[in-house]
């Protein structure tokens, strides 16, 4: 039987590819965070001038506006390897030993989730980080005993949504520690043409004005939108992503032109129908979602109240005017003084 014949066709990348692929690969394409970009390029500079290792970085902030990003573009800019890991795969004080004993000189070491360290791992770091040295106790009870390992000079990047869950001790030893703030429209617009040239598809301004304004000052939720726009525009054979093809896209997504989503407006909903507005504690906002309280705290709400939609009070939660206004309801109680506008 004659062989089959080879598929040389190039594959299609998946999404995790996209995703690298959009990714910034330099200084100059990092659109925004421009005070961090600023202060990190001196760090790296006096680096480089003294040739030693970059001091211990410490990046903060919400989900998907370039923690992991920047890490690797630290690497790039000082030539340098990095190793990424993250928290919760680091378990055993073994593990932390395996990823340590591995750095060679000037190596960059990114641990994503850095709160999600059990604290007898991170008490490892605390002698790793200062003075590179590894601990290791051999044996258990009476009979145990501890040897010291020296390590190379070498550069620990941590990043983390969950600054409050970091211990102090820890957190002391970073030599610098940088937050990542949500990102204005403009740089979203900015990042939003960047990817739609990369991804080869074309896009029209009114299209990234409204992919830009429900991307939650986002970049990572930004390219989402546009991949999602992309697919409609290729299923549908249309020549490019309009401002009606965008907001067709955000309603297919169930994603209102506010970025809000099923579960930011459910919030909304519970606070202003079932509780008059407020105040209502965040506990029964997270049983009305069946979401722990964590998740109501640290995911849905800081986008809310970046919006101004609420505010957190000693009382609990409070609708502002402009959640009534976005909803469409009268406003009642605190809610009825003037509000500046959605738009």
């Amino acid at each position: 039987m004659a062989p089959a014949p080879k598929n040389n066709a190039l594959p299609k990348p998946d999404e995790q590819t996209v995703d690298s692929i959009l990714r910034p690969s330099g200084w100059d394409d990092y659109i925004g965070q421009d005070n961090v970009k600023r202060n990190l390029k001196i760090i790296l500079d006096a680096a480089r001038m003294r040739g030693e290792a970059v001091d211990h970085l410490l990046f903060y902030g919400q989900a998907g506006l370039g923690k992991t990003t920047l890490a690797n573009l630290v690497a790039k800019e000082m030539n340098l390897p990095i190793r990424i890991t993250t928290g919760p795969a680091i378990e055993k004080m073994g593990d932390l030993a395996a990823v340590l004993s591995n750095l060679e000189d000037k190596d960059i070491l990114f641990i994503d989730e850095i709160h999600r360290l059990n604290k007898i791992v991170e008490e490892v770091l605390y002698p790793a980080m200062e003075s590179r040295k590894l601990h290791i106790v051999i044996g258990k009870g009476a009979g145990a005993r501890t040897i010291s390992l020296d390590l190379p000079a070498f550069t620990l990047i941590g990043a983390t949504t969950r600054m409050n869950l970091l211990s102090e001790p820890l957190r002391s030893r970073f030599g610098a520690t940088f937050r990542l703030d949500y990102y204005n429209h403009p740089d979203i617009e900015a990042i939003l043409a960047r990817s739609a040239k990369i991804l080869g598809v074309k896009a029209t301004p009114g299209a990234i004005a409204v992919l830009a304004r429900a991307s939650r000052f986002t970049p990572r939720i930004a390219n989402r939108l546009l991949k999602r726009a992309r697919d409609y525009v290729e299923v549908h054979k249309l020549k490019e992503i309009t401002e009606d093809v965008a907001r067709k896209t955000l309603e297919v997504l169930e994603v209102d032109p506010l970025g809000l989503e099923v579960h930011d407006r459910m919030i909304l909903e519970t606070i202003i129908d079932k509780f008059g507005g407020g105040p209502v504690g965040v506990n029964t906002i997270a049983a009305s979602l069946n979401e722990d309280r964590d998740v109501v705290e640290n995911v849905y709400e800081p986008y809310l109240m970046k919006l101004g939609l609420i505010r957190r009070t000693s009382a609990g939660r409070v609708a502002e005017p402009l959640a009534f206004e976005h909803l469409k309801r009268p406003p009642t109680g605190e809610a009825g003084k003037p509000g500046k506008s959605l738009f």
